[in-house]
């Protein structure tokens, strides 16, 4: 059955996404405290405490107590591999197996859905040793994920041009056959990586899809061309890492965020770490790169495999790094993995507004810039409905320390 024909997923509740839902007393970044309810997988209303007890067809909405929380858009993960995470410890070969793919796969997702994100595009390889077993197996995982996470793939062959890349070739178009809904790779890695691009951008011009592509852009020229290569190419191109960017000097940078800009491609940065197809470390520059008007989104990379042992894959984090070391407002460092991540996914923009889809974070703490340093209790909401919950409580000993003192302590009551 296609997509677009399923019918409402259902909690082990018997919830449904069209059940109306009551989130009560959610503090928003404006410091307004307000009670949101959803329905039909998209919020109906947001008004003040108390003034939203009923759903719109008038009967009482379940209620989740959001006191102590600040409600945001969910966040999005941009740049995974699922079918590489989790692998760091293992030894010998990497094992592609359909169910060691498909186990890893599910176990990456539901971690990053726990963090908050309900939408996901993960890069996987196509080709060489692991054919289109990889892929086969995350498709199966994109289905048996289907209302609790959206999760999408980035088809990644590594060879396209040469005698080598006819088979790359078919193996990509097979792929997309299969399901996948992006075309991706790493052209850098390719022995003739403009032909490996013009591969790419005809087969996605084919079939009417996006472009993800990994590069390090450290070669400006290089650069330059993939970028006036790209330009225009509807529904869009998104490139990451993109860590040699900040090695350039200054003015080079600058005209290279100038040409990425013009063109309306998409940076995704790593800032946790890299990945597997990256050649270095490091973050591409991005104040310089919002300046110049380059969308800058922000992913997680790799989730503990070789490339990075400890990925975290927490999109809160991307964004507490974005401001701790690379001198975003918590705002704009937030914006990269929600509204940017989403927008780099071709997924419709979300507030907490009356018509926006309901997927959305809550995160315990009063401000953003607290939720972002201490981001330890969650509640995840996918299509209007609870789909995971993490808490946190923290304790001390008795000690004189806190007598006569009202010290902040996270209790054990759980939001209704």
């Amino acid at each position: 059955m296609p997509d677009s024909q399923q019918q409402p997923p259902h909690s082990p509740s018997g919830q449904t996404d069209t059940a109306a839902l009551l989130l009560c007393g959610a503090r928003l970044t404006d410091g307004r405290t307000v009670d949101v309810r959803l329905g039909g997988g998209r919020i109906e209303a947001v008004g003040t405490a108390g003034s939203l007890a009923t759903g719109a067809s008038g009967a009482l909405a379940a209620k989740v107590d959001l006191t102590g929380y600040l409600l945001l858009p969910a966040p999005a993960e941009a740049h995974a591999h699922s079918d590489t995470a989790l692998t760091a410890d293992g030894h010998g070969p990497l094992a592609y197996d359909d169910r060691a793919v498909r186990r890893r796969a599910t176990e990456a997702a539901l971690l990053q859905l726990g963090h908050g994100a309900t939408a996901l595009r993960s890069h996987v390889r196509v080709g060489d040793v692991q054919g289109l077993d990889a892929l086969t197996a995350v498709l199966e995982v994109r289905r048996s994920l289907r209302g609790l996470a959206e999760l999408t793939t980035v088809a990644m062959p590594r060879v396209l041009t040469g005698t080598a890349g006819a088979d790359g070739l078919a193996m990509l178009r097979d792929a997309l056959k299969m399901g996948a809904s992006v075309v991706g790779g790493c052209p850098d890695a390719d022995p003739d990586p403009t032909g490996y691009v013009e591969a790419v951008l005809e087969l996605a011009s084919e079939h009417g899809c996006p472009v993800d592509l990994h590069t390090d852009a450290s070669d400006p020229a290089r650069l330059a061309r993939l970028t006036a290569m790209a330009g225009g190419l509807r529904p869009g191109v998104t490139l990451g890492p993109c860590g040699g960017l900040g090695g350039l000097p200054p003015e080079v940078a600058s005209r290279a965020a100038d040409q990425l800009a013009a063109a309306g491609v998409t940076v995704v940065c790593l800032p946790q770490g890299t990945c597997g197809s990256a050649e270095r470390r490091g973050t591409a520059p991005v104040r310089l790169l919002r300046a110049a008007g380059v969308r800058v989104a922000a992913g997680s990379g790799a989730l503990r495999d070789v490339s990075n042992p400890v990925g975290r894959g927490d999109p809160l984090e991307a964004a507490y790094l974005l401001a701790s070391r690379y001198g975003l407002r918590p705002e704009e460092a937030y914006d990269a993995v929600s509204r940017a991540a989403r927008a780099a996914l071709g997924l419709p923009e979300v507030r907490v507004e009356a018509g926006f889809p309901a997927e959305l974070l809550a995160v315990r703490g009063d401000g953003l810039a607290g939720a972002l340093s201490l981001a330890y209790s969650r509640i995840v909401i996918h299509r209007g409905r609870v789909v995971a919950r993490t808490s946190a409580v923290r304790e001390y000993c008795d000690s004189a320390a806190e007598s006569g003192l009202e010290l902040p302590r996270q209790g054990r009551e759980e939001p209704s």
